[in-house]
């Protein structure tokens, strides 16, 4: 059986990340951003979500353990809202204060073509909810998607299956959400 961890950055929605992958019938559980990786690793597990977090942790706080994870964990991660804003500032991006944050239905736009996308139409809406956005992604990742008024909704390292969701895919009114987590699976299942 597939097993998908969340790790818990003290998101409003850190709960249903985790109920969106028991629903899906994957082993997971909520463990704290501070469990060591180590630990994390013996567990065997398939692949991670970095979950969102407290308003600007993204901007400038530090995630427990979660920058160790990013180097040693050779799995798929998925890193959602402030977990995108950390693995963007983490591998030398930049992360500032929203023009226009987000709060709401918004429109995302698939520019580039991934796996992540199967079934998911170019145009759908999702949910958008942060005051701080990437606004320069690191070298070495792919920009996917973007909003009206965030350029960086949907970021890809190159070389590691490793992304970045600006917007929540697990909350109901995300239109395609439950597909966007069928799709992690699946990137989990052929890793």
């Amino acid at each position: 059986m597939i097993k998908i961890f969340v790790i818990d950055n003290g998101g409003q929605w850190t709960h249903r990340e985790w109920r969106t992958l028991k629903y899906l019938d994957i082993e997971t559980k909520i463990i704290p951003n501070t469990t060591p990786v180590k630990e994390i690793l013996n567990e065997k597990v398939n692949g991670l979500v970095l979950s969102g977090g407290s308003p600007r942790i993204g901007l400038e706080g530090n995630l427990g353990n979660c920058a160790e994870l990013l180097d040693k964990a050779e799995i798929p991660i998925i890193g959602i809202c402030a977990g995108h804003q950390f693995i963007a500032r983490h591998y030398g991006g930049k992360v500032e204060p929203s023009i226009i944050p987000e709060f709401g239905k918004v429109e995302l736009i698939i520019i580039k073509n991934d796996m992540l996308f199967c079934d998911v139409p170019e145009k759908t809406i999702i949910w958008g909810s942060h005051n701080d956005e990437v606004t320069k992604i690191p070298n070495h990742f792919i920009h996917l998607a973007k909003s009206g008024n965030c350029e960086f909704q949907i970021i890809k390292h190159n070389d590691k299956p490793l992304y970045g969701l600006q917007f929540h895919p697990e909350v109901e009114h995300t239109e395609y959400g439950i597909q966007f987590f069928k799709n992690f699976i699946k990137l989990c299942e052929s890793n």
